[in-house]
């Protein structure tokens, strides 16, 4: 399990390049907890590089408590992970964001 710090912190690099005045007032990023437990991450894509931009999905289930999924829907990065994963989660979107980018 990789430590969540360095995903955080660009994570809020990401958002913080997004936010133009008006992207933050309709768009942004949501994290919560799930009851079984786990989390859901929601990204809004919606204006940004990434709009339009197809995402292959993630499917990995380790065990009840140890998955990930992860897929784009609607312009939104959608993820919901078990307890120990949002870190993951948050490597899976940087991954991808830095993919595209490279594709650019």
């Amino acid at each position: 399990m990789a430590e969540a710090g360095g995903e955080l912190s660009w994570l809020e690099q990401w958002y913080r390049a997004q936010c133009d005045g008006d992207w933050e007032h309709e768009w942004g990023v949501r994290i919560a907890t799930l009851d079984n437990p786990g989390w859901t991450v929601a990204i809004d894509l919606e204006e940004t590089t990434l709009s339009g931009r197809t995402y292959d999905g993630t499917d990995i289930r380790r065990s009840e408590s140890d998955w990930v999924m992860a897929t784009v829907s609607g312009d939104v990065f959608q993820a919901s992970c078990g307890p120990l994963n949002l870190g993951e989660v948050l490597r899976l979107f940087r991954d991808w964001v830095t993919s595209v980018s490279v594709e650019r």
